[in-house]
């Protein structure tokens, strides 16, 4: 996502999660102790991750085509006892299946359907004060795309951060209050949050504009004329990290005021054959990036944008879906002007470019899909 001059701190990763095996830092504030309240023990946390998968089995199993799994009913039905659902969130969480149930209606008019899906959730950490219980939980989730045919990508996936609230009633009953969604992405294909947006921190109107980009399906194709950089390697880099962070650069998901998403697209230019540009870090004009030092083109969303389009190793799109791989999709959630998120394409079939991107992490996602999600936003294209 967008980043603005100030640099963030980043700190070391959390516990390792207990069964992805990813290592995850959980996201309340810098500094907090992680501790174990002497009542929630062992089996309380393991039921505190039962019931976590459980909410999110049921909101991703909304978006699949039939009856998900032979299941007659929702999941978090089920619990009862020791930990459950309190009666406040259980409606919350109908009105929430209801809504997914229209988006899957939505993605499905655009093409999009999946057959099936798993969803694994992994309890980071959880931190207990007094009578309130905070479980920070990793989401992994693959969803099978239906009927995909010929070189069509055979699934897509995302990995989601969250934060869940038990509160503990008169009678020691954890009951399940609120669930967060700590991710800056907001990009989850079954989140229910808002993606972020950001401003970009600059007066200058100086700075190149990208015109934005149509999403009408089926224009006329503009095939890469060159081979200046190493596409295949671009593509290759961003799905190799897709839900892991190459230890030779930063990791900024959940880190000040931005995410990972540009950081993680300039990574796989640079895979690709794209040079630095030395000089001052605040200089759009310039772009480098390594374990030590970032330029601000290569973290910040419209940074790097007008990088890009001043150094000419990009040009404009008309259209979203003439996108090729190793080309460049940008997203303005709130059309201010201002950019918010940025991806890669790492496969294309179809006529349907798919993308990959950090924050919320995600792999193979159809930009039909994005364009029916976010009916709202301006998209922007870039020529690689």
């Amino acid at each position: 996502m967008s980043r603005t001059r100030r640099r963030a701190t980043i700190l070391g990763a959390a516990a390792a999660s207990v069964v992805a095996g990813v290592a995850l830092l959980p996201n309340w504030s810098a500094g907090a102790a992680v501790v174990d309240d002497p009542t929630v023990d062992a089996q309380t946390k393991a039921t505190f991750q039962r019931l976590a998968d459980a909410v999110f089995t049921d909101r991703t199993d909304a978006l699949v085509e039939g009856n998900q799994g032979g299941r007659g009913k929702q999941l978090t039905d089920g619990f009862s006892g020791d930990v459950k659902v309190s009666s406040g969130t259980a409606r919350t969480e109908d009105a929430a299946l209801s809504t997914l149930g229209r988006r899957k209606d939505t993605l499905a008019k655009a093409g999009e359907k999946y057959s099936k899906a798993t969803t694994t959730v992994t309890l980071n950490a959880t931190r207990v004060t007094g009578r309130t219980a905070k479980a920070a939980v990793t989401e992994t989730t693959t969803l099978t795309y239906a009927q995909a045919r010929g070189g069509a990508p055979k699934s897509t996936g995302f990995q989601a951060q969250h934060e869940l609230t038990f509160k503990a009633d008169e009678r020691g009953t954890w009951q399940l209050t609120d669930v967060e969604d700590t991710d800056q992405g907001g990009l989850a294909v079954n989140t229910l949050s808002k993606p972020v947006s950001v401003k970009a921190t600059t007066a200058d109107d100086t700075m190149p504009n990208a015109p934005r980009a149509a999403t009408t399906r089926n224009p006329v194709a503009v095939p890469k004329a060159g081979t200046a950089y190493d596409y295949k390697a671009m593509a290759t880099y961003a799905e190799k990290y897709w839900n892991v962070y190459n230890t030779a650069y930063p990791n900024y998901n959940g880190h000040a005021d931005g995410g990972d998403c540009t950081n993680f697209v300039s990574q796989s230019l640079k895979a690709g054959g794209w040079k630095h540009v030395p000089g001052y870090v605040y200089d759009y004009t310039k772009w480098f990036g390594n374990a030590d030092i970032q330029s601000d083109s290569f973290v910040g969303v419209n940074e790097w944008s007008w990088f890009a389009q001043n150094s000419k190793r990009t040009t404009s799109l008309a259209n979203v879906f003439q996108l090729e791989v190793g080309d460049v999709l940008q997203m303005d959630f709130d059309k201010d002007g201002s950019k918010d998120h940025t991806m890669i394409v790492t496969y294309k079939s179809g006529g349907v470019p798919y993308v990959t991107y950090h924050s919320n992490n995600t792999y193979r996602r159809s930009v039909a899909s994005l364009v029916a999600s976010y009916p709202n936003a301006a998209f922007y294209a870039y020529r690689t």
